[in-house]
């Protein structure tokens, strides 16, 4: 299969056969495996405090002829701690317990939990290449985000080497991305608790752009909403395939492609 080569003023200037990876077939379910991976061996570890509800001096003794005893006295036997006393009467309250207020709960996360998800290394570069071939479906693409009517095609790779964040978004509007720009830099604030964790605004996820090399790209559209520039050697099954839904609005550049092909990436 052959894809059209655009310079980065939207002029056909050649084709370019892509390698045996863009003829995988499509498998959400490896997919999202993958994707699912890759969250778990990310996730930081979280945990209560290990004294936490258990700072109380609750005690409440069971035997008959002890003092401070709950015998006799028709009470259930939940940890309880004095607020004061007369004689061998006890007003006590509650405490310690996780039924108690203030208590301890009863199965609180612990740091020391593995979220790591393991997946079978033919079975995840699989997935990628799944991935790779799904961002040229024009069905699939097309329900994630608004594309132009001459996707998929490839970009020269004079487009690696722009340094300004206004000449980049200059380019993606010239080759028909600009509906999709608009789309993403749409906010929406996040309901609940996330709005005082530094996450307030919820963002769309947009285009992904692969290069070949480490390049000025790398920076130059590190600001642009929505938009993820990647290495082809760094690619996964998440950055291909985000919230493991395939088929992303993916572009190629020429080297990218050549890259991909040549060193047998993902086989």
């Amino acid at each position: 299969m052959k894809l059209q080569i655009l310079s980065i003023s939207k002029e056909e200037i050649g084709k370019q056969e892509l390698p045996i990876q863009f003829e995988e077939e499509v498998r959400p379910d490896l997919i999202k495996r993958a994707v699912i991976s890759i969250h778990g061996n990310t996730r930081q570890a979280y945990g209560t405090d290990p004294m936490a509800g258990k700072k109380s001096s609750a005690k409440l003794s069971r035997r008959r002829h002890s003092y401070k005893t709950s015998y006799g006295i028709g009470i259930s036997r939940v940890p309880r701690k004095i607020m004061s006393s007369r004689g061998t009467r006890m007003n006590w309250v509650g405490a310690f317990a996780p039924g108690t207020v203030g208590g301890r709960k009863a199965h609180p996360p612990k740091a020391g939990k593995d979220w790591t998800k393991k997946i079978n290394k033919k079975e995840r570069r699989k997935a990628i290449r799944s991935a790779i071939a799904a961002t040229l479906s024009k069905e699939l693409v097309s329900k994630n985000h608004i594309i132009p009517d001459n996707y998929p095609f490839i970009i020269e790779n004079k487009f690696e080497s722009l340094k300004k964040t206004k000449q980049v978004k200059d380019v993606l509007k010239k080759i028909g991305l600009e509906k999709e720009l608009e789309r993403v830099s749409e906010k929406t604030i996040r309901s609940g608790k996330g709005k005082k964790r530094g996450r307030k605004y919820k963002s769309k996820t947009g285009p992904l752009i692969i290069v070949s090399k480490d390049c000025n790209l790398l920076k130059a559209a590190k600001n642009i909403e929505g938009i993820n520039v990647i290495m082809v050697k760094s690619l996964n099954a998440k950055s291909l395939a985000p919230s493991a839904s395939p088929g992303r609005l993916t572009i190629w550049t020429q080297d990218a492609v050549k890259e991909l092909g040549d060193k047998k990436l993902f086989m």
